[in-house]
């Protein structure tokens, strides 16, 4: 079984190109468009890494990782910050 990535990024581009690249590398991945979308999916698949976008709509990414840290039963998951100009090397 892959590994389950989510990524909660508000710029389509940038989210369907790291979808892809960790499909093709052969991960499972689930998106978000914002933070608010990303927690009810972090809370209804338990991803085993969440990559989140800092600046979004509705919820930023210093509110998903508050409130997932508040959640006991998800408090655990890995979350990295998706960083303006920077890449991603898998």
């Amino acid at each position: 079984m892959s590994s389950v990535i989510l990524i909660i990024e508000d710029h389509s581009d940038i989210c369907e190109n790291t979808a892809e690249l960790l499909e093709l590398a052969g991960y499972k991945v689930i998106t978000a468009s914002n933070g608010k979308d990303g927690i009810e999916l972090a809370h209804k698949n338990k991803p085993d890494l969440i990559l989140c976008d800092i600046m979004m709509p509705q919820i930023d990414g210093y509110g998903v990782l508050y409130a997932l840290g508040n959640t006991p039963e998800i408090s655990g998951l890995r979350l990295f910050f998706l960083l303006p100009n920077q890449k991603i090397v898998i």
